[in-house]
C-alpha cells in the first residue's frame, strides 16, 4: 500500500485583522501572525479581502505578497474589483467564494453551476495570469461538474454543515464529503476542504484520502488567545497527520 500523501494546512489569518479593526490602529498585526504560522509549519496562508474590508485590508495583501515565503491563497468574491486586485498581485492561488455584505462569515458554497456565464471569464483571466483557481463549493456533484466546465483545477468543499452537526446527521454529512472527494478524483479536480473545522472534528475530514489541503482559520486564531498561535497550529498539524495514517489515533 502506498504511503498516504501529506495533507497541507493553510492557515487563515482574517480574524487577527478582525481584532485589529475592532479597535483601529495596527495591532494585532496579521502579517506577524502569518510569519508565526509559517514558523509553526503552515503550508500556506489564506486571506479574504472582502468588499467591505471588514478584516483584511489592501495593505495586508501588499505585505503578505512582499514577505511570505509560503504560498498565499487569496479568497475573493467574483467581482471585477477583486479580479483586478488578484491580477495586480498574482498570488499563488485565488479561491472564489460567495459573499454577502450582511453575513458574519461565508455561508455555504458558491453556486458554480448557476453562475457559469458570470464565472467563466473570471476563471479564465486568473488562470491565464498563472494563478491557481479554486472554487469554494458544496459537496454536490452538480457543483463539481460545473467546476470542471469552468476550467477551475481545484475545489474547496464547504465543511461548515459537517462541523455544526453531531451524531448520525454529522456522519451522513461526512459521507457526503467523502463521496464528493472521490468524485473530485474521478473528474481530475484537486480537492481541498475547510470552514469551521476544529480539533474535535478535523480528524475524519483529514482522513479522506482524496483531500489534499485543509484551510482553517477562526478556530486556530481563537485557540491562539489561550495557547499562542504556534502551539495551536502545531496541535492541528499533529491531529491532521495522525488522521492521515490508518490505525493511528489523534
Amino acid at each position: 500500500m502506498p504511503a498516504p500523501s501529506r495533507l497541507r494546512l493553510g492557515v487563515n489569518i482574517d480574524h487577527v485583522a478582525t481584532v485589529r479593526n475592532a479597535r483601529g490602529g495596527h495591532l494585532p498585526d496579521p502579517l506577524r501572525a502569518a510569519r508565526l504560522a509559517e514558523a509553526a509549519g503552515a503550508d500556506g496562508i489564506t486571506a479574504h479581502l472582502r468588499e467591505d474590508r471588514r478584516h483584511i485590508v489592501d495593505d495586508d495583501i501588499e505585505g503578505l505578497m512582499r514577505e511570505l515565503k509560503v504560498p498565499l491563497n487569496f479568497e475573493m468574491a467574483a467581482t471585477v474589483e477583486m479580479i483586478d486586485i488578484a491580477l495586480r498581485h498574482r498570488p499563488h492561488a485565488a479561491c472564489i467564494v460567495p459573499e454577502k455584505r450582511e453575513e458574519r462569515t461565508t455561508e455555504g458554497g458558491l453556486d458554480a453551476a448557476g453562475q457559469h456565464n458570470h464565472l467563466k471569464p473570471m476563471v479564465a483571466r486568473l488562470r491565464d495570469a498563472g494563478i491557481r483557481v479554486s472554487l469554494f463549493i458544496e459537496a454536490d456533484p452538480r457543483q463539481l461538474e460545473a467546476a470542471v466546465a469552468l476550467g477551475a483545477p481545484v475545489v474547496e468543499l464547504h465543511t461548515g454543515r459537517y462541523c455544526e452537526l453531531d451524531g448520525e446527521p454529522q456522519r451522513a454529512e461526512l459521507a457526503r464529503l467523502q463521496k464528493a472527494a472521490a468524485l473530485c478524483a474521478r473528474l481530475g479536480l484537486e480537492c481541498h476542504a475547510g470552514h469551521g473545522l476544529s480539533y474535535g472534528d478535523v480528524g475524519p475530514v483529514a482522513a479522506i484520502p482524496e483531500v489534499r489541503e485543509l484551510n482553517i482559520g477562526h478556530f486556530l486564531i481563537g485557540e491562539a488567545i489561550f495557547v499562542g498561535i504556534e502551539t495551536a497550529i502545531r496541535e492541528m498539524r499533529r491531529i491532521m497527520d495522525a488522521a492521515r495514517v490508518p490505525g493511528t489515533a489523534a
